[in-house]
């Protein structure tokens, strides 16, 4: 890995990381209504898509233990593998228990495809040049997955335009692209990520087995040793309910605007791609934020600026308003990623990054659920508007969870770039300073490795 010059890791991370969600966004536009082409309604529908929640929640935290003790490379090899058989399973799924099945193993797949990626990108870059602003990367980043899920919808919707081929239907012509590129991805995966592990084969395997536990416990270890690890973990808590209201509740309360569910509908297909896109455009402006503000004062001002866009979606009037609104909100949305993944780098070193990264993940997922459960119940109970403005505020009461990161990066500042291993740029070192120790440091042959988050 260190043969690699810090360009070449960020182009072949970038290409695999676009790689990696064109399939995505394919899919967006035809999943649903693909499940209802085969016979199944909207409630086996909604019973379906637990499958994946309920395995991510299983599995994320031991899959980045795994990673982390036996190698980014191989993790995603299977979870790019289990991808495929997901999609192709897809392509002829005609039950309840099929489509089931594909859920579950789409589970597998985001479980062990959670962090391997963006940790070996993080990993890679560090071994390149220890004062390297892996920032910049993760904020491009941001751009390219905008893009690639933008473009994937785009080419789904054009696809179906296309109508059937042969005993092909309409809706299935996006999955068997998908699969396509799945495949493509795999094969880019082996030619571009180069890893330096240890030891491989069964030995190997055995062994990560018995390690990935210790990684876990570990990781674990770190957020009730480090407050600003802690806290930034946290925000994922307010985060995963607050996109609830984004996510869930915009197409209700754009056809409340609108008057009419079909022409919301209607409307929702180019605005879901333009919101990606103003995703891409807002993690582009991460290396501006980063020189202007700094990382931790910026993600911040981000939490504050999302509540704002959703008390936005919440009051505005007619749909000219919720949809700009809603284009901010993912403006928004795409900045604050990076941002916060890059402090959150910022306070773990390699053997337990891929961890600290599902622990991350995972944090979104029970608050996302139970953000569904009351934001939902409440706009049933009283509106939409209602239901949004209580999670813009969920979503900007996060904003002093910043602030531990933001002290340690002042101590870190002033300590200076040689003590503190932070370059001018990004005032947010590690934790090196009251608010937390530093952080655990990697044997040579893990930081030598370039090993390999998540998303919104």
């Amino acid at each position: 890995m260190s043969t690699l010059s810090v360009r070449q890791v960020r182009f072949r991370y970038l290409t695999l990381y676009g790689l990696r969600w064109l399939p995505s966004g394919l899919l967006m536009t035809v999943m649903i209504l693909l499940m209802q082409e085969r016979g199944l309604s909207l409630s086996q529908i909604g019973l379906v898509a637990t499958a994946q929640g309920l395995v991510v929640l299983a599995l994320e935290l031991p899959t980045g233990g795994f990673a982390d003790a036996l190698g980014r490379k191989p993790v995603l090899l299977v979870a790019w593998a289990v991808a495929l058989a997901s999609l192709a399973l897809m392509a002829v799924a005609d039950s309840f228990w099929m489509f089931f099945l594909v859920w579950a193993l789409q589970g597998v797949y985001r479980a062990l495809d959670s962090g391997p990626l963006e940790s070996w990108y993080v990993d890679a870059t560090l071994a390149a040049d220890p004062d390297a602003e892996y920032e910049r990367g993760l904020g491009w980043a941001g751009t390219v997955i905008g893009v690639a899920i933008g473009a994937g919808a785009l080419l789904g919707g054009g696809l179906v335009a296309l109508g059937p081929v042969g005993p092909v239907s309409a809706l299935t012509l996006p999955v068997l692209v998908a699969v396509v590129f799945q495949a493509v991805s795999i094969v880019a995966l082996l030619l571009l990520m180069t890893e330096q592990r240890p030891a491989s084969g069964p030995a190997a395997l055995r062994a990560s087995m018995v390690q990935a536990p210790r990684m876990v416990g570990q990781a674990v270890g770190l957020l009730r040793r480090n407050r600003v690890l802690l806290a930034l973990v946290s925000v994922e808590l307010f985060w995963g309910f607050g996109m609830v209201t984004f996510e869930s509740l915009l197409p209700v309360r754009l056809s409340e605007v609108v008057g009419d569910a079909d022409r919301a509908a209607a409307l929702l297909g180019p605005a879901g791609t333009a919101a990606w896109l103003a995703n891409a455009a807002g993690a582009a402006l991460t290396p501006f934020l980063l020189r202007r503000l700094g990382a931790a004062p910026a993600a911040a001002l981000m939490r504050v600026l999302q509540g704002v866009t959703v008390v936005g979606m919440g009051l505005l009037a007619g749909p000219i308003g919720v949809l700009i609104a809603y284009l901010a909100c993912y403006a928004v949305h795409g900045a604050s990623n990076p941002l916060h993944m890059g402090l959150l780098h910022r306070q773990v070193d390699g053997p337990y990054r891929t961890s600290v990264l599902s622990l991350n993940s995972m944090m979104a997922q029970p608050a996302g659920a139970l953000g569904a459960v009351v934001l939902t119940a409440l706009a049933d109970a009283t509106s939409v508007g209602t239901a949004m403005l209580v999670g813009a505020v969920m979503l900007a009461v996060a904003a002093p969870l910043y602030l531990p990161a933001w002290r340690a990066g002042r101590v870190a500042a002033r300590s200076g770039p040689a003590e503190s291993g932070v370059g001018p740029v990004l005032p947010t070192g590690p934790a090196g300073s009251p608010a937390g120790p530093p952080p655990v440091a990697a044997p040579a042959s893990a930081s030598a490795a370039g090993a390999g988050g998540r998303s919104a």
